[in-house]
């Protein structure tokens, strides 16, 4: 059993790597048969159990995450009026900046103590899906940072391409093509937020929260995480610490791939306590063409897994989360500005609740 310590601006974390799977992925880099089958069995094991884990060997430069960190910082230290020229209310398609405020359909009932930059896959703007007003899907909006582009494109590509070996290699654990997975793959909604956790003397509650408890809608999300306050749902359904541990980044089964298995991967809730302290992260949530149909796939399709996984348009999944997530949504939505329509559900049917109590 190994240990490993971090540290961030506020204080040191000494970890135990056990708490959640640690997976080396340089066997999906060679040529090995075997080697990318060993991978793809602990990957598995972990989606099915846990469905977060950490990887390792997974090939993204170490100058690259700085050049993230720092970009970050860049964007977010700006002063508010510039990064407001950015506000993804400007977009019909949530490109740029989000406010704190913009955080959540409750604020300030409820309150999320973080701002972001989000970003996705680089669609044209002639794609018919941005023309006719669908969310999420066409070109990205960039701030006027020399240099800024660049590096983050740069480390979205790098990660996409990482996003890419892992969905083969859970396709090969399951024992399907990975073609069955990536035909869905041309323009996917696949999002980068650049987090930052905003500094704050407010208590920790359950309203009061850096982000609230969620699972995610896509296919896995890639996390790199610049300090302590995560948490997840372990398999007795109870909240633990999940910091961040030096050269890892931390990977969590989404929703379209517990559908697909049905059930077999798990997707897992999750959420960011509010320490009050300021905190970076960068996670890629790895998903499809916003079209594309997500139901159980032929191998794992029975009367049972079809009744509770019925087929849902990935996209349209993740707007009616996303109507919930961000109050400009909200707002179009009961205005009658969002195209098309969107139902709202009562509640995440991913959603399960902890043991143990709410801070």
């Amino acid at each position: 059993m190994t240990r490993a310590t971090i540290s961030d601006d506020q204080k040191a974390l000494t970890i135990d790597d056990a708490t959640l799977p640690v997976i080396d992925l340089s066997g999906l880099f060679t040529d090995d048969p075997e080697d990318k089958a060993q991978v793809a069995a602990a990957l598995g094991e972990a989606a099915r159990t846990s469905g977060f884990f950490y990887i390792t060997g997974h090939g993204i430069p170490q100058d690259l995450i700085d050049a993230m960190f720092a970009a970050s910082k860049e964007f977010h230290y700006k002063p508010r009026s510039y990064k407001m020229k950015y506000w993804s209310g400007f977009t019909t398609n949530h490109r740029g900046y989000v406010p704190l405020e913009e955080n959540g359909s409750d604020f300030p009932k409820q309150i999320n103590f973080n701002e972001a930059w989000d970003m996705s896959y680089e669609a044209p703007a002639d794609h018919p899906d941005y023309l006719a007003g669908w969310r999420m899907t066409g070109p990205n909006i960039w701030p006027d940072i020399p240099g800024w582009k660049d590096t983050v494109a740069t480390y979205y590509d790098n990660v996409f391409d990482l996003g890419l070996r892992l969905l083969d290699a859970l396709a090969l654990e399951l024992g399907v093509e990975p073609e069955e997975l990536t035909q869905h793959i041309t323009y996917p909604t696949s999002q980068l937020r650049m987090l930052r956790y905003v500094p704050n003397d407010m208590p920790a509650t359950k309203d009061i929260v850096g982000i609230a408890a969620h699972s995610d809608f896509e296919c896995f999300t890639i996390l790199l995480q610049g300090g302590p306050g995560l948490q997840v749902m372990n398999a007795e359904d109870v909240w633990i610490e999940a910091p961040p541990i030096p050269g890892c980044f931390i990977v969590n089964i989404g929703d379209i791939f517990e559908t697909w298995s049905g059930g077999q991967f798990k997707s897992t809730q999750h959420r960011v306590v509010n320490s009050g302290n300021e905190r970076f992260s960068f996670p890629l949530f790895f998903g499809l063409d916003y079209h594309a149909i997500v139901e159980p796939l032929e191998k794992f399709r029975t009367p049972e897994t079809v009744e509770k996984y019925p087929a849902m348009k990935a996209g349209d999944h993740l707007m009616r989360m996303s109507i919930n997530a961000f109050r400009y949504m909200a707002e179009a939505r009961a205005a009658g500005d969002l195209i098309p329509e969107y139902e709202v559900p009562d509640e995440n049917p991913f959603k399960r609740e902890a043991k143990q109590p709410d801070a």
